[in-house]
């Protein structure tokens, strides 16, 4: 997961950078070190091998297939694929946060301008408020396993107060082969347009910066929804995964030291543990790693990833409770 760190760095310190290299939550220690372990354990068996086991001819037959292994492995284009697949798969990261659907500029535009001290204009500030919540509930519900599991069916969603039993009945009415979000956008329109001619809102253009609000809060969910609707295409994954798996299975032959007096190029010293062969595992696959990690919790398989627990509850707080700043702000009377 994402783990907040810029207050630890808050200060310029000559060690601060430095401390975040040991943080063990969060880091690529916590996410490689099996591979890790297993890739130095299958180098190190092989090593003892070739060193030991085998035989005079058998070392020769080893030492041939080693030398091949490592000028092959380079034409792997590892570094290409892998960047490739980062710039697409941290875009697309970073873009689900960016239009993660915010109520709150809708919310100060409701309240403002949708006039009335009455329980019936409170109401209509509540309903409205409550649809725009429906909207981008039914959208995480969709993208977001974390909050399916929390509302996995409209029962809940009704239990929790985002629905009412009659708004349901037409909302499953409604047929429709694809995600159904878009109708509480449409109760809402109507809603406010209704407030519109009732006097209620008392501008058309403060009816337009609504309806205009609520169409780029609709905008953002259905990026979200597109986002989940197509996602990475598998051969990338797959072309991405096999070519970094094959380069260090390739390595783990031919980056072997070999027998230095026998005179291979680049085999004159024999340092026992591959240094950089490691820390070539350790950036590649450490990327690799993460990059699978984004496309499997990028639709919030622990909710921790993209924060739309908290989203969603904010709006819900926001929406469900809004008496805390409506009694004091819109049901205030004038003293006589």
């Amino acid at each position: 997961m994402t783990v907040t760190y810029s207050s630890k760095v808050a200060n310029a310190t000559f060690f601060g950078f430095h401390q975040l290299l040991l943080r063990w939550k969060g880091s690529i220690y916590k996410l490689l070190y099996r591979e890790f372990i297993l890739f130095a354990l299958l180098y190190t068996v092989l090593s003892v091998v070739y060193r030991i086991v085998l035989s005079e001819d058998q070392k020769r037959l080893f030492e041939k297939l080693s030398m091949y292994c490592d000028k092959y492995a380079e034409q792997i284009p590892v570094t290409f694929v892998l960047g490739f697949y980062v710039t697409l798969v941290v875009n697309r990261w970073w873009n689900q946060f960016v239009n993660l659907p915010w109520p709150d500029r809708l919310m100060f535009h409701i309240s403002s301008c949708v006039q009335g001290k009455d329980e019936y204009g409170r109401l209509l500030r509540r309903t409205l408020v409550r649809y725009v919540n429906l909207t981008s509930l039914l959208i995480f519900r969709s993208v977001s396993t974390a909050v399916c599991k929390r509302f996995p069916t409209m029962d809940h969603v009704v239990e929790a107060g985002f629905m009412t039993p009659e708004e349901r009945k037409v909302f499953e009415n409604v047929r429709s082969p694809h995600l159904k979000y878009w109708i509480p956008v449409v109760w809402f329109s109507n809603l406010a347009s209704k407030a519109r001619q009732e006097g209620r809102i008392q501008d058309s253009i403060d009816l337009q910066n609504i309806l205009n609000e609520m169409n780029r809060f609709r905008t953002w969910c259905a990026t979200l929804f597109g986002y989940n609707w197509v996602g990475v295409p598998l051969v990338y994954t797959q072309v991405v995964t096999l070519a970094v798996y094959t380069f260090f299975f390739a390595c783990l032959i031919g980056r072997q030291f070999l027998d230095h007096t026998r005179g291979y190029q680049g085999h004159d010293l024999d340092l026992y543990v591959p240094v950089f062969t490691l820390l070539q595992f350790f950036f590649y696959c450490g990327w690799l790693k993460k990059l699978l990690w984004f496309v499997r919790e990028q639709n919030g398989i622990d909710g921790k990833e993209l924060p739309t627990r908290f989203s969603c509850w904010t709006k819900i707080y926001s929406g469900t409770f809004p008496h805390l700043v409506l009694f004091l702000h819109h049901a205030r009377k004038s003293s006589t």
